[in-house]
């Protein structure tokens, strides 16, 4: 997997570090749920079991490189 900086320097925070990189192969491989953004960015979302709380994994356009990754508290399990 490619990441940016941005998200390197995002998951050395206590708050991210929690986030396994397998979650996050897992959830840009076989997603719950996908939507793309209107700047071209993709949104993959997956429950965690471990967690009980769904991951949001942010893709760049190139559909390979995560550009963020977080426990997205309004997420439900589908969109509205």
């Amino acid at each position: 997997m490619k990441f940016t900086q941005y998200f390197l320097n995002m998951h050395q925070r206590p708050d991210r570090a929690i986030i396994k990189m397998d979650w996050i192969e897992e959830i840009v491989n076989n997603p719950e749920c996908t939507q793309i953004q209107s700047d071209g960015r993709i949104r993959k979302w997956r429950k965690i079991k471990d967690q009980g709380k769904y991951l949001r994994v942010i893709l760049l356009e190139d559909k390979e490189t995560v550009h963020n990754a977080f426990f997205d508290r309004t997420f439900k399990g589908e969109l509205k």
